[in-house]
């Protein structure tokens, strides 16, 4: 009813106030599409992450030696600057090498599998160790070394398999 008293028509109009919130389907498809977007690189993260692990998995698995390719191992401790400057130079000259022409491998010394080959090699930390395919050490390269200089060294490795 009105100040009169007399009552107002129904209309089907909104009532003043909050007005009603409605989506376009334009803004509808907008958020969908950035949820999809959202989803997509969640996975590919996700899968990047699994990829990631699954290389790091082999890199440590030492039962991979003497299996018909040259492998270089680095004696290895994660807590090391110095082992991680030669980590870093390793894989900065492995990078020149095709996949499958030399692998690298790590031997942690903070895990009893690594503990347990530096200690049947005698050497410690900050160590390569080159292997032909066969599994026979080929080279002992104890300090820090330059990508420069491991090269040349890896490529001798390679052609003698």
């Amino acid at each position: 009813m009105t100040k009169s008293g007399k009552r107002r028509k129904a209309t089907g109009a909104q009532p003043q106030g909050k007005p009603a919130s409605r989506l376009s389907r334009r803004a509808l498809l907008a958020r969908v599409g950035i949820g999809a977007v959202g989803v997509g690189a969640l996975g590919a993260a996700g899968l990047l992450g699994v990829h990631k692990a699954q290389a790091i998995t082999a890199e440590h698995d030492l039962s991979r030696l003497g299996q018909g390719v040259p492998v270089v191992v680095q004696v290895h401790d994660p807590q090391c600057p110095v082992c991680n400057a030669l980590q870093d130079e390793t894989r900065a000259a492995l990078r020149d090498f095709k996949g499958g022409e030399v692998l690298y491998l790590i031997a942690n010394i903070r895990t009893s599998e690594g503990t347990a080959f530096a200690t049947r090699h005698a050497v410690p930390h900050v160590t390569l160790l080159l292997f032909d395919g066969a599994g026979r050490l080929r080279d002992t390269l104890r300090g820090p070394h330059q990508a420069d200089e491991l090269r040349p060294i890896f490529a001798r490795l390679a052609r003698r398999g």
